[in-house]
């Protein structure tokens, strides 16, 4: 039974890295990005829940609101620039370039596509993974073998956000421009979700 719990707590967690990863996934992403982002976010949601653990439960309410918000307006700000540049298409210059110095994304022949630079992989990763620190402020309390429950949920997060990525890829071929629109709209979605829920 506590494997199911942890397997549930895990598929829970990894939902926002799923759903974030078919949005920008949507945005020709190579295949050696889909795998260091989805490695790192597997590191992401094992890390964040230890730091929630060892913060514990005297800070866990104000700091586990603050990073849940932190993260929704991280993904709601990339989703409005997506959404921005795909509108103004290859013609305008766009919002979107000003994330380029984070190496969020690059313009190359014509086309705005997905980076796998250090910054770009770290506010995607965190972005996501900010719920797990919440979720670790309440695992001491859940008596759960922390070794197993970690690893776990950074392994299902992990294989989850490779699964959004090729799922989004595969959506971005047959959608062609709009797919930026979309899988922009799908990061405000979660922006949106993650701050009021």
């Amino acid at each position: 039974m506590e494997l199911f719990t942890v397997l549930i707590i895990a598929v829970a967690l990894g939902t926002d890295a799923f759903s974030m990863a078919i949005g920008i996934g949507a945005c020709n992403i190579r295949y050696r990005q889909i795998i260091i982002i989805s490695l790192v976010v597997l590191v992401f949601h094992i890390v964040m829940p230890l730091i929630g653990l060892s913060l514990g439960a005297l800070l866990g309410r104000a700091i586990g609101r603050l990073a849940e918000i932190i993260g929704a307006l991280v993904l709601a700000i990339i989703g409005v620039l997506m959404i921005r540049e795909g509108i103004k298409g290859d013609e305008g210059e766009g919002v979107p370039m000003a994330l380029k110095p984070f190496g969020l994304i690059s313009r190359k022949g014509g086309k705005v596509r997905v980076t796998a630079g250090f910054w770009g992989i770290m506010v995607l990763a965190s972005s996501v993974s900010l719920d797990a620190l919440t979720v670790g402020f309440g695992l001491g309390a859940l008596h759960f073998n922390l070794t197993l429950t970690v690893l776990t949920i950074g392994l299902v997060a992990g294989i989850m956000t490779a699964l959004g990525f090729l799922f989004g890829k595969k959506v971005g071929g047959w959608l062609g421009d709009k797919a930026q629109v979309i899988g922009g709209v799908i990061l405000v979605g979660i922006g949106i979700r993650m701050f009021f829920f």
